[in-house]
């Protein structure tokens, strides 16, 4: 448990790991602000893992636009006050398309998603964390394998989470003059919906479909509150939590 009812932002809530992290937090005595596109999902998923105990306060969001975002934060700060953890987890990825046929409005949504929404976030944490008292906090961006690594046909995601890392050292290096902390969880095959195809096989670097191994988000969860847990002068820059049988390390 932590020592007092710290409070954590958590996008993307609804579903996936998102969910997960937010009852791994609510376990460990958050109380949580979840945050995400659809009411209904955020509900189903209070519901779900309500037995977890905590508070929660349900804020729908939009991340790629500035003012949902900037409305999202003024309601932390309206019923909390303050702010100690945000978990920048909201992300989506683009059909396995030939580069060259790639979608403008498809790049545009994977960008907006997942580097302009984390940037948004992290500027309206900046500026609850820089001023309040005790001054500080933690973020912690949800990156992937392929922040190092690409997939075959999956340029959007592939650029966007190598730009994440940029973020995550930018950010950890213009936090330090406000104990801020910020470190990135780079994911490898989590069991969600969104990697649901793996089961049946993923497209290879050589050309051939295979199957993946899952693990259970939970895993995930456990990561990011060892994470938030350390005091501020204490820092995770990059962890990888993945299947130890996917292929990620190798040749491929």
């Amino acid at each position: 448990m932590v020592e007092r009812s710290k409070v954590a932002v958590v996008t993307g809530a609804g579903t996936g790991v998102g969910k997960a992290i937010t009852a791994g937090l609510l376990k460990a005595g958050y109380s949580v602000v979840m945050a995400g596109r659809r009411l209904d999902a955020l509900q189903a998923a209070e519901r779900e893992i309500g037995a977890e105990g905590g508070s929660t306060l349900l804020v729908p969001t939009d991340v790629t636009d500035p003012t949902s975002v900037a409305a999202l934060f003024a309601a932390i700060k309206q019923s909390f006050g303050r702010l100690d953890l945000l978990v920048n987890n909201a992300g989506t990825g683009s059909p396995a398309v030939p580069f060259e046929d790639i979608p403008f409005e498809q790049w545009q949504k994977v960008v907006a998603t997942n580097l302009t929404g984390t940037f948004l976030c992290t500027q309206e944490a900046f500026r609850i964390m820089k001023d309040q008292n005790p001054r500080g906090g933690r973020i912690i961006n949800n990156g992937s394998v392929s922040a190092y690594a690409p997939r075959p046909l999956s340029a959007p995601y592939t650029a966007t989470k190598h730009a994440a890392l940029g973020l995550t050292k930018s950010t950890s290096l213009d936090g330090r003059a406000y104990d801020i902390a910020c470190g990135q969880i780079d994911i490898g095959n989590a069991a969600t919906d969104m990697t649901e195809r793996m089961t049946e096989g993923v497209l290879q670097p050589n050309g051939t479909l295979s199957p993946e191994p899952r693990i259970d988000p939970k895993h995930v969860a456990d990561a990011v509150v060892y994470m938030a847990g350390l005091p501020l002068d204490a820092n995770v820059l990059t962890m990888t939590v993945m299947a130890t049988k996917m292929p990620f390390v190798g040749r491929g």
